[in-house]
């Protein structure tokens, strides 16, 4: 092969991936009639956005460098658990970044966890 010539398999994957794609996107115009979820199905999706935000929060606060924070001297483990509480008991997204950030930054910035 020259270079700059596309080897076929390659095309093959794209073209492939596309027609996926898009029959996955047109799936729902494609049918002749409404379609609905299942009620499990529909309940589970209420959950999905605190599951992917755990997803992405949980080994932020209890890993560092990939590997788990082996001593308590760690500033988010202690903002984490500050703004759990207060969102437990207020229920305030805002008083929860803001308490956990008020718990975090003297930690970090004055005593260097």
């Amino acid at each position: 092969m020259t270079p700059g010539e596309t080897d076929p398999w390659t095309l093959f994957v794209i073209f492939g991936l596309a027609a996926v794609t898009v029959i996955a996107r047109c799936f729902f115009f494609i049918l002749d009639r409404p379609w609905a979820l299942p009620n499990w199905a529909h309940r589970a999706l209420h959950y999905a956005p605190v599951a992917a935000l755990a997803a992405v929060v949980v080994p932020e606060v209890v890993m560092s460098n990939g590997q788990l924070v082996a001593t308590w001297q760690d500033a988010r483990l202690y903002a984490a658990a500050a703004g759990a509480l207060l969102f437990y008991w207020r229920r305030s997204v805002l008083l929860t970044l803001i308490g956990g950030m008020a718990v975090y930054l003297p930690l970090h910035l004055g005593l260097g966890w």
